[in-house]
This record gives structure tokens, sequence and C-alpha cells, in this order.
């Protein structure tokens, strides 16, 4: 078997850093990686199932690949995350040129599952237990996440990473595949957190994101003691060269006073909260077992503002859910208009097995109703976030630099200055003319022009730089 080896990421952020640690593990263990697909002997998709689209780009890819491995059958082919926990062998009767179906919960043990094809041949399906039918104890000893350890430190951007506080999910909202697929929720050993933080720091990092499918219930009991995230907070603001703290994805009903409080009276925190409400609908929010009515999410909005001024807020959004009518919908419309997002991830519902939606209802809403409530809801989104954009025309911010923009960075260059991307401590992404040589510093950049989810500017200073 070759040992160079291509990863192809769908999906969220902990899809992200699952591919960063897999990475990690593999050079680790000898092998190379190579950025293009046609130099790799062992070809990678971490997959997402949270969407029907997102799955239907993996079986497409995978298609293509076919008379690739008629071509040269000493390929592999690999099927890690979501879609391989969710599919598993179904996904070898579509594909059956795949070599390798891996969940989310078994791709710390890659390195040694490639070994193990060497040796014995494939294909090989390597997955957690399922939910159902099985003690709550051996289910979660199914699922090992990876980490970091003392791996290498590969991160596509040095001065920022995800840091894994917990994974699973135990919320069970009908339209969602996560517990399933993620399995059950775990929180991570502060101390464990601690020391990878504290490793990132030595590393360059300065920016850290707590990640958990509901990153505000982490909770750790120890000696009798319970630990929360505001609390988690708190000791990761002490490490020495971390200068931003963010944590997604909230979960409403675990929005806390003294995490909020938290926010505020820590600086290195940033006041950026990511509370998906999904629907303006009582019923349509019953219907998918959120856990709250819409009054209790705007008491939240409202606790949120009042307690730290200033702070941005984005929400995600279900357009088209089983039953939704018109009613319904207009409901959500108000939510948006009234709550002023910063800005909100508009999906249409797509239907997923296994979950107990799909079970109960109809997916009764026509795709075409679907696309117009999803493109009447993100028009007035849009609208929304270019009006409280403009509150920052002609004001000063402070920018940590991600790098070149994807569009403004291809531009020729002038003198070395091309169009460069950094986000606000708020999370809003601002572009301005800059060197690559800016990248992981903090810079003072002057804005002059908004869209709905940019901000645009000049540099007026730099202020702070990282080495």
């Amino acid at each position: 078997m070759g040992k160079r080896f291509y990863i192809e990421t769908v999906g969220c952020q902990m899809n992200e850093l699952d591919s960063e640690l897999v990475m990690a593990a593999l050079i680790e263990a000898g092998y190379e990686y190579v950025p293009r697909r046609q130099d790799a002997d062992i070809i990678l998709f971490n997959t997402c199932s949270v969407r029907q689209h997102a799955e239907d780009k993996i079986y497409s890819a995978l298609g293509r690949l076919k008379h690739i491995k008629e071509q040269k059958p000493g390929k592999i082919i690999g099927v890690l995350g979501c879609m391989a926990q969710k599919d598993q062998s179904l996904i070898l009767k579509r594909a059956p040129h795949v070599d390798l179906v891996v969940g989310p919960g078994q791709v710390a043990r890659l390195p040694q599952i490639l070994e193990d094809l060497a040796e014995r041949g494939g294909p090989v399906v390597e997955v957690s237990l399922d939910r159902r039918g099985t003690s709550q104890q051996r289910v979660r000893a199914s699922f090992l996440a990876p980490d970091r350890k003392e791996r290498p430190f590969l991160r596509t951007t040095p001065h920022q990473a995800f840091v894994r506080i917990m994974f699973g999910c135990d919320k069970f909202c009908t339209y969602c595949i996560v517990p399933r697929v993620r399995g059950p929720e775990q929180s991570r050993s502060p101390w464990e957190i601690l020391d990878e933080v504290r490793q990132l720091a030595e590393h360059g990092c300065v920016e850290v994101t707590l990640l958990g499918q509901t990153v505000n219930s982490y909770q750790w009991k120890e000696a009798g003691r319970s630990m929360r995230l505001s609390d988690l907070l708190s000791r990761v603001h002490e490490v020495e060269g971390i200068r931003r703290v963010k944590f997604v994805t909230n979960y409403p009903c675990d929005m806390t006073p003294d995490l909020l409080q938290a926010v505020r009276d820590l600086p290195k925190v940033c006041p950026y909260f990511h509370v998906p409400a999904q629907s303006g609908s009582n019923r349509i929010l019953q219907r998918m077992k959120r856990g709250y009515t819409v009054e209790e999410y705007r008491e939240i909005l409202a606790a949120i503002r009042e307690t730290v001024p200033g702070a941005s807020v984005t929400s995600d959004f279900i357009v088209g859910f089983c039953g939704e009518s018109e009613e319904d919908f207009e409901a959500t419309v108000r939510l948006v208009e009234d709550a002023r997002f910063k800005n909100s991830f508009i999906f249409k519902y797509s239907p997923r097995p296994g979950t107990k939606a799909d079970e109960l209802w109809p997916d009764d809403v026509p795709e075409e109703v679907k696309r117009r409530r999803n493109n009447e809801l993100l028009a007035i989104q849009n609208r929304i976030g270019e009006e409280e954009n403009r509150r920052f025309v002609g004001r000063q911010v402070e920018v940590l630099v991600e790098g070149p923009s994807k569009a403004g960075g291809k531009r020729p260059a002038s003198d070395g200055v091309i169009q460069m991307t950094g986000r606000t401590v708020c999370d809003r992404i601002v572009v301005f003319p800059g060197s690559p040589t800016l990248t992981g510093q903090f810079v003072q950049v002057t804005i002059e022009d908004v869209s709905p989810v940019t901000l645009f500017g000049h540099l007026a200073g730099l202020q702070g730089a990282v080495s």
C-alpha cells in the first residue's frame, strides 16, 4: 500500500477538526499528505449527513472515482465520518469500489485500520455501536474521538485552532441525525482541554474556538464538584498567549446567566453567540422537539443583549419542515425581523432516515415552496445584516488576519498588496488590501463599506504582531 494520502472534508467545524487530527495521526504513522487527489495512493472523504445535498456530493465524487479504481486497483478509497456511521455497508452497495467505511467514533483508529487493510484486504467497515438496543456504557465506549496529545500540530491557520470540549448529542431533535451518528453526549476533562490549549499556545495559536454539538451543555463532575462552560472559559482565559476565545454551537435551553456573565467579564472571550432558533413557530418547534417556545427564545436574546451589550448573535433556521404552513413561516419571518441577527444560516428541510421526523410525518412541503421560503428569509436576513453592518462605517475595528480572501486574494498583486481577510472580535468578516505577511497578526482596519456579511476597509495600523 502506498503512503501518500489525500483527504476532502464536507460539513461542520467538527468535521474540519476531525480531518485535521486524522491528518496528524497519519503523518505520525509515516504517511505523507498530498494536496491533490490525483497524486494520492489513499483518497479519503470525511463526510456529513445533516442534509441530503452533502451526501449526494460524496456519492457523486465516489462515482467519478470508479474508473480510476479500475485503472489502478491498488488505490485505497475511504469514506469517513457521519455518512459512514449512518449508511455503513450501504456505501459498499452503492460504491463497491470503496475500501474503507469508518464512522466518526472510529477515525482515531485509522492508522491501524489502514495497516489491517494492507495485511488482510478489504473492504472494511468500522463503525460505532447503534444507540438503540445497546447499553449506554457500551455505546459511549464505542465512540472514540481523535485527539492531539503529542501529535504534530497541523492547522490550515497556525494562529487559530478548534478545540473539542465535548462530542455527541442527547437532545434528539426530531429532524436531526447527529445523536445517531455522533453518539451520546460526552464532555472531555477540563484538565485535558487546558493542556491542549496550552500546547496550541506554545505553537503560536492566539485564538481557540471551543467546539461541541451543544457546547453550552458542557459539564464535568469530579470529586463532588461540577464544572460548566463558564468555569472552563475562566480557565482557558488564563492561558498565556491566547488572545481570543470563542465557543460554538449553543443550545438555547442551556444559555444560562453564568455563561453570559463570563462572556461579559472575561476580556479574551469573544462577544459572539451562535444560538440556533430553527423556527419562529411554537407549533413547529414542538414538532422539532426543540424544548423551548418562541417567547423563551426571545427572552434568551434579551438576556444576551442586556448582559453583553454589543454582542453579535447568529442563528440557524430550517424552512419547509414537515407540516410548516404559511402562518408558521410568517412567524419565523417575524422572529428574524425582530431579532436582527448578525447573520443566519438558512436551510431547506431535508428528511433524514433514522430520525423521528422521517418516521412520523411526510415531507409534505413542496420543493418550490421550500425554495421560495428559503429565498425570502435569506433576503430579509441579508437586508438586516447590511443594515447592522452599516453601523461600522467610519469606525476602526481590530481584526485577526486569517489570510488572503478567497475572491480578492486571486487578483494580481501590486507591490505585494492583495485583498486580505480576517475577523473582528464579534466574528464579523473584514476584507482589506494588505500583505500576506500580516497573516496571524492583529491589525486595525478602518471600515469604508459593507455588504450583508462583510465589512470592507483599509489598514489603519498594526497592533500586537504575533510571531
